[in-house]
């Protein structure tokens, strides 16, 4: 998209007109930016563990350091961050953070180019990217919470996600040709080119945002890295939605390489069908994205959140009968499936249900806390579910896993607590 163009301008529409509910041109922008970063993220999917074994020759050791090593070391460098970037306006802080992915990403293609590509400058860009990453999302939170009326926040968090599960259908099999036709070096280029994109959408807001108030002291002391924790353990509503999404999502991402060891060796399954399997159930997430706000329309915020929160739990024990041939295929899409779909119905009210009990003027460093901790329990539970693999077999651990998931719910707030008292923002609609 060139950056004078507004999305749907064929159409006769403007950014934020779309599908629906208008939020204005700055959400409109602000909307294209995610998309297009999304898209590019999807379309270098696996691209560095190639570009690991293809050019570099590295071993099992290595490719898994890229994913766990660097998520966990940019989880820790972004911590002092939350509480530095609360401080400050948030449209900068989410052009930098564009702006250091393009960089950091850029460095690959030139340094292959020259024939300099080393392991360590892959774990050094992935370090910076998850950095980056876990910053943008805390900033971006606190940004839409500015950018939006309360009453509009769930419609812009079901458009993020059907968005999210958009680019997860139509990217990796597009990344994949490219990375046949081109090789992985290239979809890194576009994944690059995209935050470069993303970081021009988010110029092209505009407006006036208002500069958060500075506490009395202005350098970062150690007890602020804390802060964030501190809120959601202080809150009763957080508290056990922060438990419940840490464990569910660190138990469901700690089965997939499992399932992968037993769908591509054991049970013989070919790549094509392994992708399949976990491509198309994506438009559940889709629908369930769409359907978020009718649903709590009807039934209510809270309702549709415990409900979602429950069923989503339900599915994934179901992996641990798979067996092989058609049959053993079917299964896998429909338990991603119920999943996907349950999964894309909670997010959106997830998020929105978090962002109105969270006080503005700590919404950066609770997102930044939240997702810290998520990526950490994830590292730690596949790492436990790796070893559990090796004793047990990968269908056991499996099993294991989606039991343990049963009890999520559990975890689930109970009662909705009133949101804090605070002013609402007035943004201007363009």
């Amino acid at each position: 998209m060139r950056s004078g163009q507004r999305p749907g301008h064929a159409l006769g529409l403007v950014p934020g007109h779309v599908l629906g509910q208008r939020l204005g041109r700055r959400f409109g922008w602000l909307w294209a930016a995610y998309g297009t970063s999304a898209l590019g993220t999807w379309l270098a999917f696996g691209a560095f563990p190639l570009i690991a074994i293809r050019v570099l020759h590295a071993g099992p050791a290595e490719v898994a350091a890229l994913s766990s090593v660097g998520a966990a070391v940019g989880a820790a460098v972004a911590v002092p961050l939350g509480p530095w970037v609360e401080f400050r306006r948030k449209r900068p802080v989410l052009i930098a953070m564009d702006l250091a992915r393009f960089g950091a990403l850029l460095t690959v293609p030139v340094g292959y180019a020259l024939g300099a590509l080393t392991f360590l400058q892959l774990l050094l860009v992935s370090v910076v990217v998850a950095a980056a990453d876990i910053t943008f999302r805390a900033a971006s939170g606190a940004y839409l919470k500015t950018l939006l009326p309360a009453g509009d926040l769930l419609v812009a968090n079901a458009r993020f996600e059907s968005t999210a599960w958009s680019t997860t259908i139509v990217g990796p099999p597009l990344g994949g040709a490219a990375i046949g036709l081109l090789g992985p070096v290239a979809t890194v280029v576009a994944d690059a080119v995209s935050y470069l994109l993303s970081a021009l959408g988010i110029r092209a807001t505009g407006g006036h945002e208002p500069r958060p108030e500075r506490r009395q002291a202005a350098r970062v002391r150690a007890g602020d890295l804390l802060d964030g924790w501190r809120y959601i353990l202080a809150d009763p509503t957080l508290r056990p939605l922060f438990f419940n999404t840490a464990l569910f999502n660190g138990l469901v991402m700690a089965a997939e390489p499992l399932l992968a060891v037993l769908m591509l060796g054991r049970l013989g399954f070919a790549p094509w069908q392994y992708g399949l399997a976990f491509a198309a159930p994506s438009l559940g997430g889709l629908l369930g994205s769409r359907l978020a706000r009718p649903l709590v329309t009807r039934y209510g915020q809270h309702q549709v959140l415990l409900a979602a929160g429950a069923l989503r739990a339900l599915w994934s024990v179901g992996l641990a009968f798979l067996g092989p041939g058609t049959g053993g295929l079917l299964l896998v899409m429909g338990v991603e499936l119920g999943l996907i779909f349950c999964c894309g119905v909670f997010n959106p009210v997830y998020a929105t249900y978090r962002l109105e009990r969270t006080a503005a003027d700590r919404v950066t460093r609770t997102l930044s806390a939240w997702t810290v901790t998520t990526k950490a329990s994830t590292a730690l539970l596949t790492a436990l579910w790796g070893v559990l693999g090796a004793l047990l077999g990968p269908r056991t651990a499996i099993a294991l896993a989606g039991v343990l998931l049963l009890a999520t719910p559990l975890l689930l707030p109970r009662r909705a607590a009133a949101r804090p008292a605070e002013p609402q923002p007035a943004p201007s609609r363009a």
